[in-house]
């Protein structure tokens, strides 16, 4: 966020243009000098986008073998400072560095630190051999090179975020230098880093502004953010909106449910909630006020609908990228876990949304064409789900399919389909005419059909399939995918134009090429634009995770919020879900995952395991990073809801409040996961995947129905404190059963080498622990899973060995310790240490399906609606029609 943007954002901009403007120096930067300074800014934005795009792809690989030569490799170290280089150029030359600052030129300081962070980047390249050598003693031209860089990379993360991130960086440098000062509590006091310590910590190496924040960055978002940009300029996100007006502009309240259908399209090629609430927002604002929407309540369904496209996989506001490193799953492995989360989300808004049309008594938009019952309305849309399942089943079961049966020409066998398909949906779109941006101020009198809207650019999604072709079935890595798509992208790009002037029979051939031409170039200068506050942000989140661990700071703080919770993994969750949300009002969402992450991640782990809640990794890194997302729309800052309010004309601080109390949905999802792992579909079957799926999703609406104080009918109160219990026991029917028989029988510790013995393949342990504290001494409980592998891998001995990395002594007594530790395995991991006791070991209760409790559930819900049904017929009937 530019300084111009921090400081118009306490009365946020007044209008549609505004409020581009607005979103404008928020993603790409506010400056766009009209002579050869702008050419100046295109060359390099271009120039970053076409050398991203190069170290992704094979060539360099091919390069180098028919060469011989090793030149064309670009090193992951490399990769990041040539990364961070690019990020700091574009942010002096894009975005203003004071309110004042000119926007039609660049001023001769800017040069100054354009120069200055040049020259602090390409030292390191220029003398990596001689760093590696003096490896912890720095120069002093080391010394010069690190604090210009970091000074530099400050700046740049103040010119392009505002201010926030800039005064959380400091505090921490603070810390590092001044740990024993005063004003820290004593708890936290450390006795601080020399100067040069701190700088070769910070810059000289990858623990701190190069470090993996910033190479996940470079390898793998950009890719996806081009990726989005070029769908976009291509016209991508204009068909989304189209379509999702179409297909659901006719509901009641039409406009405000194809608002958030829109938004969760756009979040597929969008992680930017400010530029997906401008894009939807200048259309569907406008029309959900003419259909009777306040200002407020139709900024705030767009502000909520357009957080949540943060959610949304595969962009995930690049946290998805950042997840594979720091959890240590496949990127297939963090996309099949938010996939059901993001769905839930949506639909409950899209149901919220419902329920705020009922209220008011809203109608739809009417459609090209005869009127359609409400039955044939909601065939169609249960139609086009369906189509859509049944394409994405296509994709992966029937290409995946082809893949063996084409052998080692399977890329091309998907070169020749994809080139087949594309001229097959190009003709099928030239039948239509091309859709238009249009006016959203401009009488809107019907809705267009839904079949001709789709067809006009069903080859969109071609793109797309590659991408999950080389993803699901090709197994590559995100950025190698991502390439291929991009590829695919720049094609269709270039083509479609011309392609679709062949079939009309339109001699405008070369006008064609020159329009798809154009669209390509705005398209990878965009993505650059677009990344230069991703590429601060993860340097500046650098510093922040370097301070941890070079200080040991995560103790400290996950110690303090311990303390304060109690030793309660709830209201430690509430304190986390808090500090989040707080800390994520002034910084992007990738940093507020990257920081959260960094100091709280392992202490919610660890309380969990010490309350006996073993929480999955992955589960925690969703929960930090939902609660990052929703500060998007949470006042007094809510940048998203800024953006809307422009639009609208509404006031932003009741903006986002309204649409926080739509995003209570998402805020309970965090918790529900960690208690309830099957909502991330983690040890889920697909016939199980698919009840949690229809379960969750009417939990979820019935917890929206009671947050809204209205299900069929305005709920009375204790309608609605039915419907959140029948909620939670769908989202949670096990916590009922716990309370009649207990998960789990104790079995003594003496038993352990022989259950580890009898235990089934790809068996575990659920074992309690007791011991010391290595770092600090002070006991400690815990309970792990103690992996097991396979039966084939030895006795009970050896399966603990090898599977969990430690081995047990019994003592005369009975007493069960750890005898020996293997370095790097499980247990080392854990924190598990020499003489910790195995107190006992927990099995599994045979106990009835904790489904029963459904059906109490399931009963007090048909009394409600029976109570509600008969009330909803005597006052308002066109609320059980439409």
């Amino acid at each position: 966020m530019s300084p111009e943007s921090a400081a118009a954002k306490s009365k946020g901009p007044s209008n549609s243009s505004e409020a581009a403007a607005f979103a404008s120096d928020l993603d790409i930067g506010g400056r766009n000098p009209e002579n050869w300074q702008g050419a100046c800014i295109t060359l390099v934005a271009l120039a970053w986008a076409v050398l991203q795009v190069f170290n992704a792809s094979p060539v360099p690989a091919l390069l180098a073998q028919w060469t011989g030569a090793n030149w064309f490799y670009v090193t992951s170290d490399t990769e990041r400072i040539v990364h961070l280089a690019f990020g700091l150029t574009l942010a002096g030359l894009a975005f203003p560095l004071f309110k004042s600052a000119p926007r039609d030129r660049i001023p001769w300081y800017d040069w100054v630190l354009i120069a200055g962070g040049l020259f602090a980047t390409l030292y390191l390249i220029a003398n990596s051999a001689s760093i590696a050598d003096r490896s912890g003693l720095p120069t002093t031209t080391d010394l010069v090179a690190s604090a210009t860089g970091l000074a530099i990379v400050l700046v740049a993360t103040f010119r392009a975020l505002g201010l926030p991130m800039v005064v959380v960086a400091g505090v921490f440098l603070l810390y590092v230098f001044f740990g024993d000062a005063e004003f820290f509590p004593d708890a936290m006091q450390w006795k601080g880093a020399s100067f040069g310590k701190a700088m070769w910590h910070f810059w000289m190496q990858t623990e701190g502004v190069f470090g993996l924040a910033l190479g996940v960055s470079a390898s793998m978002v950009f890719l996806f953010v081009l990726f989005g940009s070029l769908l976009e300029k291509a016209g991508a996100g204009n068909y989304f909106i189209k379509l999702a007006f179409a297909l659901m502009g006719h509901f009641s309240g039409g406009p405000a449910k194809a608002a958030v259908v829109a938004s969760a399209a756009t979040g597929l090629i969008s992680g930017s909630s400010i530029a997906n609430t401008v894009t939807t927002g200048t259309f569907t604002i406008p029309l959900m006020k003419r259909v009777g929407f306040s200002a407020e309540k139709a900024g705030a369904v767009e502000v909520a609908s357009s957080t949540n496209g943060q959610l949304t996989p595969p962009v995930m506001g690049a946290a998805a990228f950042l997840m594979v490193e720091y959890v240590g799953i496949p990127y297939l492995d963090v996309i099949r876990h938010a996939f059901l989360p993001a769905v839930i989300s949506y639909i409950a808004l899209v149901y919220i949304v419902h329920l705020e049309a009922q209220k008011m008594g809203l109608k739809g938009l009417p459609r090209t064409g005869a009127e359609l019952p409400i039955a044939r309305k909601l065939a169609n849309v249960v139609l086009g789900v369906a189509v859509f399942c049944a394409l994405c089943l296509a994709t992966y079961y029937g290409l995946g399919w082809l893949k063996p049966l084409l052998g080692d020409y399977s890329l091309v066998g998907m070169a020749v389909l994809f080139l087949i398909a594309y001229a097959a949906l190009a003709n099928w779109a030239a039948k239509y005419p091309d859709l238009t941006v249009d006016d959203p101020n401009a009488p809107f009198t019907e809705l267009p059909q839904a079949g001709p809207t789709a067809k006009t650019g069903a080859y969109f999604a071609l793109p797309v399939i590659v991408l999950i072709w080389n993803l699901m079935i090709e197994r590559k890595s995100p950025g190698l995918s991502a390439f291929w798509a991009t590829l695919a992208m720049l094609f269709v790009m270039m083509t479609q134009h011309p392609i679709k002037a062949f079939f009309r029979g339109e001699s405008k051939a070369g006008a064609a090429f020159k329009r798809g031409w154009n669209e390509l170039l705005d398209g990878m200068i965009a993505g650059s634009r677009n990344m230069i506050g991703i590429a601060v942000a993860t340097g500046t989140a650098g510093i922040i995770v370097g301070t941890v661990s070079l200080t040991g700071a995560h103790q400290v703080i996950g110690e303090f919020i311990e303390i304060l919770s109690g030793g309660n993994l709830l209201l430690m969750l509430v304190f986390v879900a808090l500090f989040s949300l707080v800390l994520g009002m002034g910084l992007p969402t990738t940093a507020t995952y990257i920081v959260i992450t960094s100091l709280m991640a392992p202490v919610i782990v660890a309380v969990g395991a010490k309350s006996g809640l073993i929480v999955p990794l992955i589960a925690v890194h969703m929960f930090v990073f939902y609660f990052g997302i929703l500060a998007d729309d949470t006042p007094p800052v809510g940048l998203a809801a800024f953006a809307a309010a422009a639009i609208s004309k509404g006031d932003p601080i009741k903006t986002g409040v309204i649409g926080f109390s739509y995003d209570v949905r998402t805020a309970i999802l965090p918790f529900l996961f960690i208690f309830n792992t099957e909502l991330l579909l983690i040890d889920v079957t697909w016939s199980r995947a698919i009840l949690v799926f229809l379960i969750a999703v009417v939990a979820m609406m019935l917890f929206a129905a009671a947050t809204q104080n209205w299900f069929l009918t305005r709920s009375r109160i204790w309608e609605s404190v039915a419907l959140l219990l029948i909620a939670f026991t769908l989202f949670r029917p096990g916590f009922w059963l716990d309370q009649i028989s207990a998960p789990y029988e104790r079995v003594p510790a003496s038993q352990l080498i022989e259950l580890a013995d009898t235990a089934p393949d790809q068996g575990s342990l659920r074992v309690r622990m007791a011991g010391e504290d290595f770092a600090t001494g002070r006991p400690i409980e815990t309970t792990v899973n103690l992996p097991l592998g396979d039966r084939s891998d030895g006795d009970g001995e050896a399966r603990l060995d090898r599977h969990a990395g430690l081995s047990f002594r019994t003592e005369d007594s009975g007493r069960v310790f750890v005898d020996l530790i293997n370095f790097g395995q499980y247990a080392e991991q854990k924190g598990i240490d020499f003489d910790w006791e195995a107190q006992y070991i927990e099995v599994l209760v045979d106990r009835m399906p904790k489904e029963v409790f459904y059906i109490p559930a399931l009963l007090l819900l048909g009394l409600v609606c029976l109570l509600q049904l008969g009330r909803a017929r005597k006052i308002h009937p066109e609320a059980i029609r439409n």
